[in-house]
């Protein structure tokens, strides 16, 4: 029966994530959908992580623990690793939402979509839900998500798009927007997108160093600049900071945090 269902590539990377690690193992293979193949990019722990991923051996198809150069070089090993017919990174920290969600997804898959997205929950590190992605930040998911949709940002979290692994390029490993370059990349290469109206996964709120922070936002814009032109890119981003400082004002006046 398997063989005639679409193979659903999860990847997790995980770097000294034994506090985290587990739980994102048992979203996974708690799933009903029969037809998964879990990989899990370790890059040489040196906490207890290996010893989780030994407990849950029987249920992870391909992992390997080494040293990397880095988040996106990880990704690419899990890409070279992967057999499915879609890729999915479900990375240490992160759920996915429910255990019937990836059999509900692949229903509603009935055409055969080059990708699938969905929304994303925002937790807490109580794992409390804070409400989705498009309803707490200026990023909202869009009805019909295509390349163009990210002329203004991720709009789409990485968690909830599940490219197929035909029109997946490899990640570009020395810029910290490259997740914004690489959906792009493939929603061009996309035929036929399905929003498949779910919330999809639990991210898993965290800290940003703000040298990282202002890094990516410098990297996200010479990503831009390069799909979408130089001029069209400077008016989108005096666009992102107006919207940025009136979000910003917003929760301010209702007291609510800003993420």
């Amino acid at each position: 029966m398997e063989s005639s269902l679409a193979k659903i590539s999860i990847i997790t990377i995980v770097y000294n994530g034994a506090d985290l690690l587990e739980d994102t193992i048992k979203s996974i293979i708690d799933q009903s959908y029969p037809n998964i193949e879990y990989i899990i990019v370790d890059g040489a722990s040196k906490d207890g992580t290996l010893d989780i991923v030994k407990k849950y051996e029987n249920h992870i198809d391909h992992w390997v623990s080494e040293p990397d150069k880095g988040l996106y070089d990880a990704m690419n090993k899990g890409i070279k690793m992967a057999t499915g017919d879609y890729l999915w990174f479900m990375n240490c920290g992160d759920h996915i939402h429910q255990k019937n969600t990836v059999q509900h997804m692949m229903d509603r898959n009935t055409h055969n979509a080059d990708i699938i997205y969905g929304e994303v929950m925002l937790v807490d590190e109580e794992r409390r839900p804070l409400g989705t992605r498009s309803a707490l930040t200026t990023r909202k998911l869009p009805k019909r998500l295509d390349w163009k949709s990210l002329n203004r940002g991720m709009v789409v979290s990485h968690q909830a798009f599940l490219p197929k692994r035909s029109i997946a390029p490899f990640y570009m490993e020395n810029n910290l927007a490259a997740d914004i370059d690489w959906v792009i990349e493939c929603l061009k290469k996309s035929k036929r997108n399905l929003n498949t109206e779910m919330v999809l996964a639990d991210f898993l709120l965290g800290g940003v160093s703000k040298q990282r922070h202002q890094q990516s936002l410098k990297d996200r814009f010479v990503v831009l600049q390069k799909h979408y032109g130089i001029f069209p890119n400077l008016w989108n981003h005096l666009y992102i900071g107006a919207r940025a400082f009136w979000h910003k004002l917003q929760n301010r006046q209702t007291n609510t945090p800003s993420i």
